[in-house]
């Protein structure tokens, strides 16, 4: 983990939080953005850094700025449970950061990354004075209890086929395909993929192997490119 230190670079990384058109900030008055870029830190984290960890306290509201993140849970004997993939602009343990309480999740990060961490004091006052920023974050936290609803259901009534089938549907969803329009743009390891399936690595390995020599999939490492959307999506419904 690195500090960003340079001056441009730190203005360009909170601009793009702050100013982007899909962020809950991009509406603030320029007072309030200016005291953001001047009390917000921005750092770098290498591939398999953590982010924030269980049971450590949110040390301000994180914004993911650039690279890809998984959010993991650890389970019965420590065995950890993906229960979401983030992808940048975005924010990612803020349900700890608002509810005032510890982490009850890890975030670990994919693949070089970066992300802005916002002064907790700030970002209350801000959350207090401004409703339609309070309204922003709301939607924000209930389309993630939606997700977080659909996927409990998913992991514990599909079977194996369904489940692994959805997770590339998810995958897919959350940061799309190469220029192919079939090799997922993320590329996790056998493991991930089990733990973001609730299954295994072995059985991961095999289904996986088995949606390839169904013709559903082709396997290159650990990349996945999909041959048949349709077929994928029918044997999600299956479940």
């Amino acid at each position: 983990m690195r500090t960003i230190k340079d001056k441009e670079l730190h203005h360009q990384y909170c601009n793009i939080c702050i100013e982007g058109p899909h962020s809950p900030f991009h509406e603030l008055d320029d007072n309030s953005k200016s005291l953001l870029r001047q009390t917000t830190v921005c750092r770098g984290y290498k591939k398999g850094d953590h982010i924030y960890e269980e049971g450590n306290h949110p040390v301000g509201l994180i914004c993911l700025i650039s690279g890809k993140v998984k959010i993991t849970k650890k389970g019965i004997s420590g065995r950890a449970q993906i229960v979401r993939m983030a992808k940048p602009v975005g924010f990612i343990g803020y349900r700890a950061f608002f509810a005032e309480e510890n982490h009850i999740a890890s975030a670990e990060a994919l693949e070089d990354s970066i992300a802005c961490i916002m002064k907790t004091d700030l970002v209350i006052g801000i959350v207090r004075s401004n409703s339609n920023f309070a309204m922003n974050i709301i939607r924000a936290l209930a389309t993630d209890l939606g997700f977080s609803n659909r996927r409990t259901v998913t992991l514990t009534q599909k079977h194996i086929r369904g489940r692994l089938a959805e997770s590339i549907l998810v995958l897919r969803e959350t940061y799309g395909c190469e220029k192919d329009e079939a090799t997922l743009k993320v590329y996790l390891s056998r493991e991930d993929i089990a733990n973001l399936s609730n299954m295994t690595t072995s059985n991961a390995i095999r289904t996986l192997s088995n949606f390839a020599a169904e013709g559903v999939i082709e396997l290159n490492g650990k990349a996945i490119k999909v041959m048949d959307w349709d077929m994928l999506e029918h044997i999600s419904h299956l479940g």
